[in-house]
Formats: C-alpha cells, structure tokens, sequence
C-alpha cells in the first residue's frame, strides 16, 4: 500500500484518515457555500467573508443546505476573526487552553484558502528553519546553494502561493525565533541571504497564530511581534447549555469518526460531566450557594470532550452502549487531579459537600467514590 503525496492524493483517500483535515471533512458544505455565495471575495479566498463567517457558525443556504457550526460563541468574534484575514494584519487567537483555538484556525484557513495543512507546530524546540526554510544537505554539497537546494517552510510556501499558514502555540516558540516573523508580518518578504534573494508574499497570504498564557513555558511576545497582530480572545461557554451543545457535538462527531455507536439517554452524564468541570473552574457551584476549591488543571471544553468521548468508548466496548455514570468517573478523575497531593484533596471535599448532597446524582457520587479510593 503506498501513501498519498500529495493534497489531491490525499483527499481522494482521506475517508480511511482518522481525523480528515477541516477541508476534506467538510468538503460538501464548502462547495455549497461556494456555489451559493455571490459576496465579493478577497484575492485568492475561495470564499466571501460572509460565507467564511456562515461556515464556521453555521446557518441555512438558500437551497436547503445545512452548514453546521464549527464554532459555537459570540459572533462578532468570528466576524473580527474573518475581517482581520482579510486585511494584511496577521491574526492572533488567545485564550486559554481548551478553547478551540486550533480548531478554529484550522477552519478558517480551510474556509479561507481550502487548504488548512501550511502549519508550523510551535514548540520549546522549535527551529528558526520552520519558520523560514532549510536546506535540502545533499543538493547542497553537490551542488551548491541554490533555490533547488531550498526546503521552503510552510510560511514561505503559503507567501509564495497567497494561502494561509498557520503557526500553533506560538507562545511555546524560543523568543528568537518567535522574531522570525516580524519581517515577514511587516515587510511581506522573507530574505534568503544566502542566494541573495527574498520571496515576497503575493496577495492572499495571511498567518493565524495561536496562543495561551496559562500552561507552563510561555515566551512572552516581544512588543515589536505583538503589533504585527490583531489578537482575538476566544472565551469559555459563557453558560453550561453552550457548553453542553459543543460537547454533544464535538463527542457525536468523534465517535462517528470512531466507529462508536450512539450512546442513548447519555444526556444527563454529559450534563453531568459539564456542570462538575465549571463548578471546579469557577469555584463555586451553579446555584452560586457554596463556593468550592479549583484544582491546577484547566478543566475546559476539550478536556470534558475527551471524558465523555472515553466514557462512551467504555461503554461500547465494555458495558451495554448506554452511557453511565461508572463510564465517565475515572475520566474526570484523571482530569481533576493532576497533582496527586493538592488535587485529590480539592476533589474529595467537592464529592462530600456538592456531589454526596446534590438529589438525583447518587450514582454519579457512588461511581465517583469507587474509583477514588
């Protein structure tokens, strides 16, 4: 069995991925977005900004088609997102983790430039080269240096193309090579010293960037690199329906994608799951009566996806198909406690004085308990 090379390859082979890139997977609704928008577009944009904005929130096209939201928040984040791409001011999502960031700059491109995989994962051990280009050693020795010898970056490739790229954890990047791309931000031209060359971006390029200040390991932003973006906070749900909704969502689609069975009446676990991961992160309970520790962890959206996501696996795999309260315990277990000491702690006192009291959560507080300890 041989392995696609190329995007077109991969596309046409993308139904055996695991996780199909934001393009592939939601091709159908791009190209009705495509056929029904009549909006001026930017240079090299597949869509309007009125159908990037539709496509990621959602809507109904005039021809019966339903666009499903690939982002569930307030819209005028969305629009300033979209109006920001479209302008040649790079584009910074903020917020803490879990807050779909990733997914939302991986649908942004997709809708933007149909092409969503230019991405420089950003790392502590991330090189200078990612960001601007390598060389390919052996051309290189034989033959010198030459635009043949070059391995572009993803950057470069989409200057050169007028697509977006995409560069994640940001913050997680060394500082000195975070400042690779002022001139790139700035200037729209990425020099190649060594050929005595530059390759400058043709219109449509554009960069998101991605970024959270709460894990350990942050590299501030210089104010010079800052200013070449327009930053936008992704918030938290702002109410536990929101919350629920995306998580229904996100667990329908990655159990599909699984080959997991519709877990029925699972409802209540995942309402369930939501409300303990607030009430910790908020530190009070929802009723706003009794004010309860937080744990070191996060607790966001992504993280009660994966919980309920395993919950369901459990009870596909080892239970009768209906997901219960003993299917997503030791989840939120291993998502509250992190530190051994001070976590465990924070969730036993949680489990006396909400859980134990709360009417009709007996079988969630039993299955809690077993798996504690």
């Amino acid at each position: 069995m041989t392995v696609p090379e190329t995007k077109a390859g991969a596309r046409a082979d993308h139904g055996r991925a695991l996780r199909p890139h934001a393009e592939d997977a939601f091709a159908d609704e791009l190209k009705a977005l495509a056929a029904a928008d009549d909006r001026p577009r930017p240079a090299r944009w597949l869509l309007s900004p009125w159908a990037v904005a539709t496509y990621l929130l959602g809507g109904t096209l005039p021809d019966g088609t339903v666009i499903t939201p690939k982002y569930v928040g307030p819209r005028r984040i969305v629009e300033v997102a979209v109006t920001t791409l479209a302008t040649d001011r790079a584009l910074l999502l903020l917020g803490v983790p879990g807050t779909a960031k990733t997914w939302v700059s991986e649908h942004l491109a997709a809708a933007v430039s149909g092409d969503s995989t230019l991405l420089v994962q950003g790392t502590a051990g991330t090189p200078e080269e990612a960001i601007r280009y390598g060389w390919n050693y052996a051309r290189l020795l034989a033959h010198g240096p030459s635009r043949d010898a070059l391995v572009p970056s993803p950057v470069m490739r989409a200057m050169a193309d007028g697509m977006t790229a995409r560069v994640e954890e940001l913050t997680r990047i060394p500082a000195d090579v975070q400042d690779t791309l002022i001139t790139i931000l700035s200037e729209k031209t990425l020099p190649i010293p060594e050929l005595g060359q530059e390759q400058q971006a043709v219109r449509g390029f554009n960069l998101i960037a991605t970024a959270n200040d709460r894990d350990r390991g942050v590299n501030d932003l210089s104010s010079a690199l800052r200013r070449r973006f327009n930053t936008v906070v992704l918030p938290l749900p702002a109410t536990a329906e929101a919350e629920v909704d995306i998580v229904v969502r996100r667990v329908d689609q990655m159990g599909r994608s699984l080959d997991l069975p519709a877990a029925p009446d699972g409802f209540d676990e995942i309402r369930r799951v939501v409300t303990v991961f607030r009430e910790l992160r908020d530190g009070v309970t929802a009723d706003g009566r009794t004010k309860v520790k937080s744990p070191s962890g996060t607790l966001s959206t992504a993280e009660a996806i994966s919980v309920v996501t395993g919950g369901l696996a459990l009870a596909a795999h080892f239970g009768d198909g209906v997901l219960r309260s003993g299917d997503v315990a030791a989840g939120i277990l291993g998502a509250v406690v992190r530190d051994p000491a001070a976590d465990r702690v924070v969730w036993q006192e949680y489990l006396e004085t909400v859980v134990r009291e709360r009417d009709g959560w007996k079988d969630f507080y039993r299955a809690c308990r077993e798996v504690s300890g």
